[in-house]
């Protein structure tokens, strides 16, 4: 005989229509990802500051689109012979250079992309697209050091001569940046970047003038982009011989949105940027390559000139309300333990109560795999009521689907084998349980399925949460199996 495991006789088998049920009544999807900032999207490469990389991925199967450009004026540009030499200045120039990007997150773990940077024919350089990914090989949890490793990779310019170019760190193609040259000048080989960068994630200053406030600092070093063209005068002037920097404040201004302040040193340039994210849309203004002083002369490369750009932005979460995804913050509350309750029976008969309760109903939670808890009702009558309405399950039930992805029906679970999450063994422990939404945190995913720890953790991991239905979950522990 079944036995109740809650007042109201809640059946196990009804809850994933309950979760569809508040899905499709416009129940918010709490962000459930690891609790390091969202990062701003850079001008051509994926999520980052403006145009280094940082430590930290897109979640899975999230998707930014992002447009930018700058305005560049010259009165004479700075002409460059075969040696790579300044041979003296030609005409004016005066245009808005405009790049997009299209970048991806996998498994919580790698993103990749790509970059249209130039699209045209030869006499203006053909187009000029590329390729672009990371892997993320050590994250915090919540605060903590990051490290990833990456790599870009850009088509050559072609002008129709038979000439070898490169492509230029500001996106637009360049006849004077070349892959030789004849003097002691070396050319550029900048169609490939391969970098490692590391990313300091700290909780910024609660109370005070400021909003919630959270810390970035990166430091990284690469090849390619981020150190040919040393030896050009107009094109590098200051150059740190591949080292990469940055840093960003991060201001939560409400629930859905966040400002982000940041400099970063390209290896070339200092940049100074602001981005607004509004509920995945994102809006930046950017002033670039500050540290170029004026010259005497009045003459300049676009490359040495300080300019002024702007970028917009979209990040898509298919799993998100409206196919948005909020800006996250890294968590202030962090529990000491976590409560593991008896493991409830596999069916529970729904019943009425012997006592009414209230007209609204008797509160409850369920924690989905998404890391939301959908809050549900049960009345008097025995009814289930779901959403802010208190609208009756059986009045839902025609269009009902539950998000989230769960362990349950997978062969390696069902078997009871250990898994292999970042490079160490999980053992599966016997109980399975209720678990409270906001004691744990997305850590990554195993074959499809969200993998979560407890917010207080660290890395390396001793125990994971795995969502075995919605509403149900079983802890794997290292040393078990």
């Amino acid at each position: 005989m079944p036995s109740p495991c809650c007042r109201g006789g809640v059946s196990v088998r009804a809850i994933p229509l309950l979760v569809a049920a508040s899905v499709l009544m416009g129940a918010g999807l709490s962000d459930a990802r690891a609790q390091t900032p969202t990062m701003p999207s850079t001008l051509r490469y994926g999520s980052g500051l403006m145009d280094i990389p940082v430590s930290s991925v897109l979640p899975h199967l999230h998707v930014t689109g992002t447009l930018s450009g700058f305005y560049s004026s010259i009165g004479q540009r700075v002409d460059v012979g075969e040696s790579g030499a300044v041979t003296g200045f030609g005409r004016a120039r005066s245009e808005w250079f405009t790049d997009a990007a299209f970048a991806m997150g996998l498994l919580d773990r790698f993103e990749t992309g790509v970059s249209i940077q130039s699209l045209g024919d030869e006499a203006s350089g053909g187009d000029v697209w590329g390729l672009f990914g990371r892997i993320r090989l050590w994250e915090p949890v919540d605060e903590g050091l990051g490290l990833a490793l990456g790599g870009r990779w850009l088509t050559s310019p072609s002008f129709g001569d038979g000439e070898s170019y490169a492509p230029g760190r500001l996106g637009f193609p360049d006849e004077r940046l070349r892959d030789d040259y004849s003097g002691s000048a070396r050319g550029l080989g900048s169609e490939l970047s391969l970098y490692a960068v590391a990313s300091a994630y700290l909780r910024g200053f609660d109370g005070g003038p400021l909003p919630e406030n959270d810390l970035s600092f990166t430091l990284g070093y690469g090849g390619g982009m981020f150190r040919s063209g040393g030896d050009l005068d107009f094109y590098a002037p200051d150059h740190t011989n591949g080292w990469f920097a940055g840093s960003a404040l991060h201001l939560g201004l409400g629930p859905v949105s966040r400002l982000t302040l940041m400099v970063e040193h390209n290896g070339f340039d200092v940049n100074l940027g602001a981005q607004m994210d509004w509920d995945g849309i994102r809006i930046g203004a950017h002033y670039l390559a500050t540290n170029h002083a004026w010259p005497a002369s009045g003459h300049f490369s676009e490359y040495q000139k300080p300019k002024f750009g702007f970028l917009v932005s979209a990040a898509i979460c298919p799993r998100e309300p409206g196919f948005r995804c909020r800006p996250r913050a890294m968590r202030r509350v962090e529990p000491d333990t976590i409560y593991i309750p008896p493991p409830p029976p596999d069916t529970v008969v729904v019943g009425r109560l012997d006592e009414p309760v209230s007209a609204d109903g008797e509160a409850s939670t369920l924690c989905l795999s998404t890391g939301q808890d959908v809050p549900i009702r049960m009345t008097a009558a025995g009814d289930t009521l779901v959403g802010e309405a208190g609208i009756s399950l059986e009045d839902l039930r025609p269009v009902m689907a539950f998000a989230g992805s769960y362990a349950g029906d997978a062969f390696w679970y069902r078997d009871g084998t250990a898994i292999v999450f970042e490079g160490r063994e999980y053992g599966q422990a016997e109980d399975t349980f209720p678990v409270d939404c906001r004691q744990i945190v997305r850590v990554g995913v195993y074959e499809g399925v969200p993998v979560f720890a407890t917010v207080s953790a660290v890395r390396p991991l001793s125990m994971l949460f795995i969502p075995v239905r919605p509403g149900i979950w079983r802890r794997y522990e290292r040393g078990l199996g």
